[in-house]
């Protein structure tokens, strides 16, 4: 489970990022974390990974204060950054080995883990290639493998499906589904609405920091009847005066 409870970031200059945020991923879901750049999506997903800290405000991971309890809540957390250009003069399989020596993985778990993942995503002749060498898929792709390599309960992904080919964002939507109906939690940011749609239990809709709706999708087109979910999201970003592209 994924708890966001009354959180609030600022950063310097008084740009208030996140304001008053709560909500939750309850096991067995799989939530949508939408809004526009600037919105306060990726500031969030820092907070609950532990990059940032809030300045107001809790968050839990797996019943861990991200806060108080780092260690254990960040051994129950897969996270998938916005960015895939990181560690670029590794090795593929050295990244991945980096990764699993933080979470404690064995050699024999994490060699297996590490060819059944590449498999799924088609990067098995890439591990032994350095990631500079890799497209902005293949990294994006690498990053996934790790995230997952020490099989964690709870999922974070912010806009995991971008640079990514159609097979291996099916592939990857369909492992989160699996994931989810585990019994495990699954946060992902996207712009993608048809994504969403298709994917989610529940979205969470936020803009300037503040959430402007957390509920089903159902729930969501009972409040604006005879319209598309793309229409319903552009009117709720109506105004858009003050957005900060940085957040």
């Amino acid at each position: 489970m994924i708890k966001f409870n009354d959180v609030s970031k600022t950063f310097d200059g008084g740009v208030k990022a996140v304001d008053h945020v709560s909500f939750d991923v309850q096991p067995g879901e799989i939530v949508g974390f939408i809004g526009p750049n600037g919105s306060g999506k990726t500031t969030s997903m820092k907070m609950m990974t532990g990059i940032l800290k809030p300045d107001t405000g809790n968050i839990e991971i797996g019943g861990y204060d991200i806060t108080t309890n780092p260690l254990e809540a960040k051994q129950l957390i897969g996270y998938i950054s916005d960015s895939p250009d990181q560690f670029m003069r590794l090795i593929g399989r050295e990244y991945l080995d980096f990764i699993a020596d933080i979470y404690g993985v064995s050699l024999e778990d994490r060699v297996k883990r590490a060819d059944a993942l590449s498999e799924r995503f088609g990067m098995a002749d890439a591990l032994d290639r350095q990631i500079v060498s890799y497209s902005h898929g293949m990294r994006q792709k690498i990053m996934v493998i790790g995230a997952l390599i020490h099989e964690p309960d709870e999922w974070i992904l912010d806009e995991p499906m971008t640079g990514l080919d159609p097979e291996s964002a099916f592939e990857l939507k369909k492992m989160m589904r699996e994931h989810a109906d585990k019994g495990h939690a699954v946060l992902f940011s996207t712009h993608v609405l048809e994504v969403a749609e298709k994917l989610c239990d529940r979205v969470v809709i936020i803009r300037y920091g503040k959430v402007l709706f957390s509920g089903t999708l159902d729930e969501l087109t009972a409040l604006y009847p005879d319209t598309s979910l793309e229409e319903i999201f552009i009117e709720m970003m109506k105004d858009k005066e003050g957005a900060d592209e940085s957040l």
